[in-house]
């Protein structure tokens, strides 16, 4: 991205973070998910540190939250209340710990790590141990007074408590800071409440927490069941709180619900190994939360790294992989399902959700892309439905490119699929394939995958595929391996022993090759050598169901258009379901690699017919011992094995690139 469009872009996701922080800090509203808009903050800092000349000080980047709202009294903090830089990985926490180092060569680094607590931030002020007010973060600098509503929450202490040896902390000025929250369970218990009489449910706890403190009446908070986390302590003298593991002890001990979970660390490699723990242990915390705090826990030190622009150097967050993010939609590719549906996919910039990279998701159809008004080069919201499958949220429009045009699904049919033609029937929202109904599809799928050139299944032919079909016992390729002896032998064209052939046949492949499996799947544009190409380059079908893109563009002599049909494949449902559907069939293909064989690194060309083996077979023989079958001539062709009737234009090419002519006995020496 040059300059000039990283300006334009940066505008965009300034504009659309501001009004996003406005809504949520200021109005307590959600215009989109807190990893949404994090992700668009991430997206803005590496641009900024990209193109450092584009930063402002007005910029997201470069301070804390929204204004207060006037109808509170505004309140100076007695110091900043600092925001946290985030960090996604393992790579980036250990960037931070070098700067820290690079900082601080001679200390001695100890880690203190938290849960990151989702609610609202806000600071207690106990004078000679009294509560005495209670300010929001506001925009770090100035909060606005909610002390009324604060006094309502029942965890939070009036008075400190007395302890022996936290004397001094109720002598003087003791600010606490801290996070307001509701619990899961009692949301939940909340929004229960609301549907039995009618009322619309509340979004999420963070929103609904900080909106019940920032009510004018103190009495809607002592009547919802709020809770205060402390992280904090502040005092005149830092020589009072040494260490973050010293406030902890502090808190517990004047009286303040803190983090059990909180553990100090002498590596980063441990905080990692913490951070691991809790990417699942979370789930079962009793508040919500998308990360860990970590920090340094000698708070001299810390104090005397120092902050730069919004955040403390000695400190980063550390988030969890989000379940929604922004991305940009590249292009929207039609996939042929088996009953004929044309359905649309979209193929993204890749983008790391819910712990794996998505560069795909499944649209559904026409009616839904223009609902939600995709289009091509848009920034979306996607998220995994279940955790599982890729969806898009909604689109951005505040950063659609200019000239961005709807998508017309019509004509990209035509464009994408020029062979065939689409209907749409009444009162339906999918295009079909016209004059192909579902179970002709399934039968041409299923000679396919039966075909010599696949499964090689020599008793499913074109009329007993046709016969299982009409029965209705085979409603999918993967139904094969359901079928029972007694099932077929009640069938026409079928006795005892062609049943038990049949069947017997089915069962022994099981195990097939993987590359003839991925052949017989019928992937568009994916012939017999660019299955074996696949299964060479991945090994196994879950690590090429899995592949991006550009893992598929780096196969030899696979394109762009061949890699979005792949992946189109892979993304859609019915397809997922039917390979779920072999796996739980015990249908495993396996791969077994000729890298190495004595063949290995050679090119083959067959032209004519052979006397001894088709060509076919001659290919398999020729795979077999780690050659490589070519379907037509090139310059990187070592044999041209010439059969008979051969024409003169593929003889002169081979003489033009210096490809070496054999005859078939030739070749068959060579296979040994």
């Amino acid at each position: 991205m040059n300059k000039a469009a990283a300006a334009e872009r940066v505008a965009k996701l300034r504009e659309l973070i501001n009004d996003y922080r406005y809504h949520y800090h200021v109005l307590d509203e959600s215009t989109m998910s807190e990893a949404a808009a994090d992700s668009l903050k991430h997206e803005l800092a590496q641009l900024e540190a990209e193109f450092p000349e584009l930063i402002t000080a007005d910029s997201p980047t470069q301070r804390i939250a929204g204004t207060p709202l006037a109808k509170f009294s505004q309140i100076s903090h007695s110091s900043r209340m600092l925001s946290l830089n985030d960090v996604f990985d393992e790579a980036e926490v250990s960037a931070w710990e070098d700067r820290l180092r690079k900082l601080a060569p001679d200390a001695k680094l100890e880690y203190f790590a938290d849960i990151k607590m989702d609610g609202l931030a806000c600071a207690l002020v106990y004078q000679d141990g009294v509560l005495q007010q209670a300010v929001t973060r506001g925009d770090g600098f100035v909060g606005e007074d909610v002390t009324m509503n604060i006094r309502t929450i029942e965890n939070i202490p009036l008075e400190l408590r007395p302890a022996k040896g936290y004397e001094q902390f109720l002598r003087g000025r003791t600010e606490v800071r801290g996070e307001v929250v509701m619990y899961k369970a009692d949301f939940a218990a909340l929004n229960k409440a609301r549907e039995a009489e009618g009322k619309p449910l509340f979004a999420n706890p963070r929103n609904l927490a900080a909106g019940t403190i920032r009510q004018l009446d103190p009495k809607l908070s002592a009547a919802r069941p709020l809770r205060y986390r402390a992280y904090d302590l502040l005092r005149d003298n830092p020589a009072e709180t040494p260490t973050n593991q010293s406030v902890y002890e502090a808190l517990r001990a004047l009286g303040f619900s803190a983090n059990n979970q909180a553990r100090v660390f002498g590596s980063v490699r441990d905080v990692l190994k913490f951070a691991e723990h809790w990417d699942t242990a979370r789930h079962d915390l009793p508040f919500n939360t998308d990360g860990l705090v970590i920090k340094l826990n000698d708070r001299e030190l810390f104090a005397k790294l120092g902050v730069v622009g919004k955040a403390p150097r000695a400190a980063v967050a550390f988030k969890y992989a989000a379940e929604e993010a922004t991305t940009i939609v590249k292009d929207i590719v039609l996939s042929i399902g088996r009953t004929g549906s044309a359905n649309p996919v979209a193929v993204f910039e890749p983008v790391v959700v819910a712990g794996s990279t998505v560069q795909h998701a499944t649209l559904h159809n026409a009616d839904e892309i223009a609902r939600k008004d995709i289009r091509v080069g848009d920034t979306v919201i996607i998220y995994k439905a279940g955790d599982i499958i890729p969806q898009v949220l909604k689109v951005l429009t505040e950063l659609r490119p200019k000239g961005a045009k709807p998508f017309d699904m019509e004509a990209e049919l035509k464009r994408q699929y020029p062979e065939l033609e689409f209907e749409r029937a009444e009162n339906e929202v999918v295009y079909r394939m016209k004059n192909a109904s579902g179970p002709l599809l399934l039968k041409r799928a299923l000679e396919h995958f039966a075909s010599k050139g696949a499964l090689d299944i020599d008793t499913l032919g074109e009329k007993n595929v046709a016969a299982l079909i009409d029965a209705e016992l085979v409603k999918d390729i993967a139904d094969i391996y359901t079928l029972t002896e007694e099932q077929v032998r009640g069938l026409d064209r079928f006795a005892e022993v062609s049943a038990r052939n049949l069947v017997q046949a089915v069962r022994e492949r099981k195990t097939p090759p993987l590359p003839r499996f991925i052949y017989g799947l019928g992937i568009r544009h994916v012939g017999s050598q660019t299955a074996i190409d696949l299964a060479e380059a991945f090994g196994s079908l879950p690590k090429l169901a899995k592949a991006t893109l550009e893992d598929l563009q780096a196969v030899d002599g696979i394109g762009t258009v061949v890699a979005e049909s792949i992946a189109a494949w892979f993304v859609d449902e019915d397809n997922q379901a039917l390979l779920q559907k072999f796996d739980d069939l015990g249908v495993k293909p396996v791969y077994e690699s000729h890298a190495g064989g004595k063949l290995d690194g050679m090119n083959f060309v067959v032209t004519g017919s052979l006397d001894t083996m088709s060509r076919d077979e001659a290919a398999e023989k020729i795979r077999a011992l780690g050659g490589t079958f070519q379907s037509s001539l090139g310059k990187d062709t070592n044999y041209l094995v010439v059969g008979a009737n051969v024409g003169a234009s593929k003889l002169a090419k081979a003489e033009k690139y210096g490809t070496k002519q054999i005859d078939e006995q030739t070749l068959l020496e060579m296979l040994g």
